[in-house]
């Protein structure tokens, strides 16, 4: 989520960052006078996958076909017929090659004529190090004990309890991870973060390396670090669930960041002094803000799910490692299950100062997905019954299908509920789940008849709804055996890493040498380069209208993308831009699932499907 903070100290100048516009990197397009591009997904691709290419020109032309050579120039594709697909945002035109029939591994080109693309590489290792690399950014983000800084964040300051007639009341909250470039934390985010990797171990055990201790130290424990990272989290929520009836939702408001420290000096003032103490926000079931600003929170439900599910699951993969801790999980679980039920509705993000904050309107997926792992905990049915109950009241995810949404309104942004139930239900909830899902592909796909075949709203933080997409498509998929959408699902992916207008990868500093946002918005990023940054995913373009009317946006390094930021859809490389440029957490988490499954090193676990 964007920084409404560092907008406003952007805005009033208070925040003085600019100055000659940066020469530009390598690979970046600002002294790059053509106007045709071959945009390829520059960590590559799997030897038996989709293999597709776009030509895109911003002057409208016709392409016959296309060609692949090697490194030694020799052709070993084509000619083949070059797809015409008409014009997306900036690309007049665009075109699709696709050569999936050359599976050898090695290093090509894609070439037509005399518009050649970058290197491109065909390989079963090309995901090598992808898991591993968006886990750097998560343990960057971490709060608690901080391993890239070696000292405590906000470990002293978290938290005072608001908002709730024990009002002042100090609670143990640190821990968890700071959510994008400001350093708030959600419930909501981080418990979805901690489930996606929980399920990615689960999947794909063998997918991640073990380079690192369980405080995120270099170093070997026994444990993949994809699970002593999910285990950061759930310690963390188990802090924010105190006791049975509170159930804590967000510490920090955007009265945050508003002076530019890093992490382990954040100077934040909350009303209890500079460096003091921060608020942490409860559950109510009604609207929320201490200040101008209040959401339209209406429940507990949607919090208390992911709890739920993420606790739950977390006592099913620890019982063996950590029975007492597994213990803790599995009773935390089912009491916010309970709670859940209790409080059905919305517990949104608070606000204070400004308007933005987690709109998040949905519930009963998060419902579903609490019921569907106490279920395959527990064996006890009444779960299972309830999980299909609520599935039924949300089959498809709201925003698939559809133009546009508020910030944050149907999140997480796929529902990985359906394919819990698939996991552990009979023939009847294997058929229905798996209906579920093809629908919402479906409507995606249905959208998605441009040349980079996508289909989603650009809405603020639109890589995270690609990411679920690509999950989504994938899921169903491997419960299906239908490979109809297996060309959107890969063209999500291939447009993460660059198969966009733009040509950038959305993960900062990956793949290395590439293309790839080196401007993010970030504060530690500004002030210590943006390496520190490795393997957070930005949030991607927006639709122009969105980027001309949130409040304290300007490039302030000057926009090497301007040629491609002419159509309906803009993204900057810039510090000055939250809105498609911040790294974010939540984004992160949820794509270690994908990566897990594209790893090399990847050996599903059997007892999984």
């Amino acid at each position: 989520m964007g920084s409404a903070t560092l907008a406003w100290l952007l805005l009033n100048g208070a925040l003085s960052l600019a100055g000659a516009p940066r020469a530009p990197l390598p690979g970046h397009v600002l002294a790059d006078t053509s106007t045709r591009f071959i945009r390829v997904n520059q960590v590559g691709y799997l030897p038996d996958g989709t293999k597709v290419a776009v030509f895109c020109s911003l002057r409208s032309e016709a392409v016959k076909d296309f060609t692949v050579e090697d490194g030694q120039g020799k052709r070993v594709f084509g000619p083949a017929r070059a797809t015409d697909t008409r014009g997306f945002g900036p690309c007049a035109s665009t075109y699709r090659l696709d050569f999936s029939a050359l599976r050898r591994p090695g290093t090509y080109r894609v070439r037509t004529g005399d518009v050649a693309s970058p290197t491109i590489r065909i390989g079963a290792e090309v995901y090598g190090g992808g898991l591993d690399t968006l886990l750097s950014y998560m343990r960057v983000q971490r709060s608690g004990f901080n391993p890239y800084f070696r000292d405590s964040v906000h470990a002293k300051t978290d938290a005072i309890l608001v908002d709730h007639p024990e009002a002042g009341k100090w609670i143990d909250v640190a821990g968890g991870w700071a959510d994008a470039a400001d350093y708030l934390q959600y419930s909501m985010t981080s418990a979805n973060a901690t489930f996606v990797m929980l399920m990615a171990y689960r999947d794909y055990p063998n997918a991640g390396p073990d380079l690192h201790r369980a405080d995120g130290l270099p170093g070997s424990n026994g444990v993949p670090d994809i699970l002593d990272e999910a285990r950061h989290g759930l310690e963390w929520l188990v802090k924010m669930y105190p006791r049975d009836d509170l159930l804590l939702n967000q510490i920090g408001d955007d009265r945050d960041h508003a002076f530019p420290d890093i992490p382990p000096s954040d100077s934040s003032d909350y009303g209890w002094g500079r460096r003091g103490p921060r608020p942490v926000y409860p559950c109510t079931g009604r609207p929320q803000g201490l200040g101008r600003y209040k959401n339209r929170s209406n429940g507990y439900a949607s919090t208390a799910g992911k709890f739920a599910s993420a606790m739950a699951l977390g006592a099913a993969l620890l019982k063996e490692r950590d029975p007492a801790f597994a213990a803790v999980l599995e009773r935390k679980a089912r009491a916010a299950y309970e709670l859940g039920r209790k409080h059905p509705g919305a517990c949104q993000g608070t606000m204070n100062t400004s308007p933005y904050f987690y709109e998040e309107e949905n519930w009963t997926d998060d419902m579903e997905l609490g019921a569907a792992e106490l279920f395959a905990l527990t064996h006890e049915p009444r779960y299972l019954t309830e999980a299909v109950q609520y599935a039924r009241m949300e089959p498809v995810t709201p925003w698939m299908g559809q133009d546009t949404a508020s910030h944050y309104e149907w999140f997480p942004w796929h529902n990985n509920g359906h394919y819990e139930i698939w996991r552990v239900g009979g023939a009847y909830e294997k058929r229905l789940m798996t209906d579920f899902y093809r629908r919402g592909v479906a409507l995606v796909a249905t959208r998605a008849q441009n040349g980079f075949r996508i289909g989603i709203p650009f809405i603020w933080c639109s890589n995270n709804l690609l990411i679920s997409f690509a999950t989504q498509a994938r899921l169903y998929r491997e419960m299906s055996g239908d490979s109809t959408y297996a060309e959107y699902e890969a063209a999500a992916i291939d447009w993460l890493f660059g198969a966009n207008p733009w040509g950038t990868s959305m993960i900062v500093n990956y793949p290395a040498g590439g293309e790839t946002p080196t401007d993010p918005h970030s504060i530690i990023s500004n002030q210590i380069g943006y390496r520190v940054m490795t393997g957070g995913l930005v949030d991607g373009p927006v639709y122009r209208s969105i980027f001309q009317n949130l409040a304290g946006l300007r490039i302030i390094q000057g926009d090497e993308f301007a040629p491609f930021n002419t159509g309906f859809i803009v993204y900057h490389d810039d510090f000055g831009d939250y809105s498609t440029n911040e790294p974010i957490m939540d984004g992160t988490g949820n794509f270690t699932y994908l990566m897990s499954a594209l790893s090399p090193a990847t050996t599903p676990n059997s007892g999984s499907r």
